[in-house]
């Protein structure tokens, strides 16, 4: 994702000089909002703009720290003064483009992001950020230009790199998508998959005496989705061993060929070559056609199925229909904002006569089920699932799934239940564009916003199915 660009260095100030104390100051501002002091940063640039209220630099650093802090309509405000101050200045344009999108204004993202490329046509930086709200306002090819504009300004750029590939997989371009996603290891913070190693990426070749260490490299979802590769690794390879934490290892656990699974690296046995789940795909040429669905390829305990299926006899009226659901992911996830949604959103789920709500709802999220007062019963299990293994158990035992995009899809559709997924109008690129299904989860319907943040319609066509249920 895009982030906020600071001012160049200013330079130092020469004896005489009269702007050297406050260039010194927000010097000193800019150190320690890098260091991470955002409050003494905050103090220091408060003391400036007391002396000089419309000073464009102070105004826009001090903006910078606002968004940091997140006071996002103060960083809009400081940054509008600063172009009022200093209207052909490019990376105030460009900053309170990504300022906005963040907040969700795109119409002004969009403007200021197309006034940035405007005045610096030769940044990448502005066209890479003009992209991201291209992105957001789902206008894909244009993203896709403004991706490849960025890329040629700037060939090591890993954030444009990696806009490029979502942008083509959202389209069904598999071959130059898997390509580009292969920079998303350069990302800024993004750790790479595994220590430092004189072992290659595996390219797919058999290594028919050979061990091959695969990586659960991204989030729980992620990893659901590429394990099912597992199987044909293990036709290549003669030795498979996966990389993963303990909480997947009940799902990992259950692929085909798999030899070993662990989670610390100083269990690692040899290994003559090495891969990321993620990057599976593109190792098997990945496309349309050949998306391997061998569903269902998980499967609940059975141990664990008659404990749950005790207790939700217990607690659901007989005859009514069990729809699981989760309405909020973890709020850490870079579009959270988007893609989580407030129970209050499912209403109409839970007005509908013959339904009982079965919560898998699991974080802060959770306590919002003291406020729902809906006729349909609503069960709250989040505090009594201890691992995926529960999940499973329970999603067993449901009639349907209604869910936004998080892990629980993922795992209803690795274990052939039925699931409607709920997703935001710019969705995340493997549930692709303009379908309703997914060619990775066949029993899995999706609904989309008809635009951003409108949850009413698919909620709507959500009710509208679970009604059909028999």
């Amino acid at each position: 994702m895009p982030s906020l660009s600071p001012m160049a260095p200013a330079p130092m100030p020469r004896a005489g000089d009269q702007a050297g104390p406050l260039a010194a100051r927000l010097a000193a501002a800019a150190a320690r909002e890098a260091a991470g002091d955002l409050e003494a940063a905050e103090d220091i640039l408060s003391a400036v703009l007391m002396e000089a209220p419309d000073h464009p630099d102070a105004l826009h650093q001090a903006a910078l720290v606002s968004f940091a802090r997140m006071r996002r309509r103060e960083a809009v405000s400081r940054l509008e003064r600063a172009i009022a101050a200093a209207p052909g200045t490019p990376l105030f344009h460009r900053n309170l483009c990504e300022i906005q999108r963040a907040r969700g204004e795109l119409d002004s993202a969009l403007h200021h992001g197309r006034t940035a490329v405007a005045l610096a046509p030769h940044d990448p930086g502005a066209a890479y950020n003009l992209c991201v709200v291209h992105s957001d306002r789902m206008e894909i090819e244009e993203a896709i230009r403004l991706a490849r504009r960025a890329i040629a300004l700037d060939p090591g750029m890993a954030g444009a790199h990696f806009e490029l590939a979502e942008g083509l997989l959202l389209n069904g371009r598999f071959a130059e998508g898997w390509e580009e996603y292969e920079w998303r290891f350069r990302l800024p913070n993004v750790a790479p998959p595994l220590p430092q190693t004189d072992r290659p990426q595996w390219d797919g070749a058999p290594l028919p005496g050979g061990t091959v260490l695969l990586i659960a490299d991204q989030g729980f979802g992620d990893s659901i989705q590429f394990c099912r590769y597992i199987p044909q690794v293990a036709r290549r390879c003669a030795r498979v061993v996966v990389a993963c934490s303990i909480e997947l290892q009940p799902i990992i656990r259950q692929q085909s060929g798999l030899a070993f699974c662990f989670d610390r690296w100083e269990q690692a046995p040899a290994f003559d070559a090495y891969c990321p789940l993620s990057g599976l795909p593109r190792v098997f040429g990945t496309d349309l056609p050949s998306v391997p669905a061998p569903v269902p390829y998980v499967a609940p305990p059975p141990a664990k199925v008659g404990p749950w299926a005790a207790r939700l006899d217990g607690l659901v009226p007989r005859g009514m229909k069990r729809v699981g659901i989760v309405w909020a992911g973890r709020p850490t996830h870079g579009n959270d904002l988007n893609r989580s949604m407030p129970l209050e959103a499912l209403t109409p789920l839970g007005e509908m006569e013959g339904v009982a709500l079965i919560s898998l709802q699991m974080g802060a999220a959770m306590a919002q089920v003291a406020h729902h007062y809906g006729p349909a019963p609503l069960m709250n299990l989040g505090a009594e699932i201890a691992d995926f293994t529960d999940t499973m158990a329970i999603l067993h035992l449901l009639d349907h799934v209604v869910a936004v995009d998080t892990s629980i899809v993922h795992l209803a559709g690795a274990m052939g239940r039925p699931v409607s997924v709920l997703l935001p109008f710019a969705p995340d690129w493997r549930w692709m564009r303009d379908r309703d299904d997914s060619p990775w989860y066949p029993t899995a319907r999706l609904f989309r916003q008809p635009a951003p943040g409108d949850w009413a319609e698919p909620v709507r066509r959500v009710c509208a199915q679970v009604a059909r249920l028999p």
